[in-house]
Formats: structure tokens, sequence, C-alpha cells
């Protein structure tokens, strides 16, 4: 194999290897990704679901105060 040949072959080598490197972290990136916005919408689904419960209570409250107030004023 001549000198030059051998130097383009061994330019192309060390070109995959670095686009193969970034092509592994890319792919990294991208799974971590995916995983960190899993965790964000299970934390946001999760905090309202939370909320929800924390305030029922005081929801149903407010509803049987509205139903009150609004059969009050059916019989006035």
């Amino acid at each position: 194999m001549d000198p030059e040949s051998k130097k383009l072959l061994e330019e192309t080598f060390r070109l995959a290897q670095d686009n193969n490197d970034m092509l592994r972290s890319l792919k990294r990136s991208m799974f971590w990704s995916r995983i960190m916005r899993a965790i964000y919408w299970v934390f946001i689904i999760g905090s309202a679901v939370g909320a929800f419960y924390l305030l029922q209570p005081y929801i149903d409250e407010l509803k049987d105060v509205y139903d009150g107030a609004s059969g009050m004023f059916d019989n006035f």
C-alpha cells in the first residue's frame, strides 16, 4: 500500500472513531433526557394529584356552601 493511501485510510479511520464517539455521546444524552423528562412529568402529575387530595375537603366544603346558598335563594 502506498503511503498516501495509507495516510488517507488512517485519516478516514480517525474520523470514523470521532463520529462514533460523538454518536455514542448523543445517544447517552438522549437516554438521560428521556429519563429526566419522565421524572419531570411524574412529578408534575403527582403534585397535581397530591394537591387535589389535600384540597378535596375544602373543595367539598365550598360545594356544600354553594349548594346551601343556592337552595336558600331558591326558597327565597
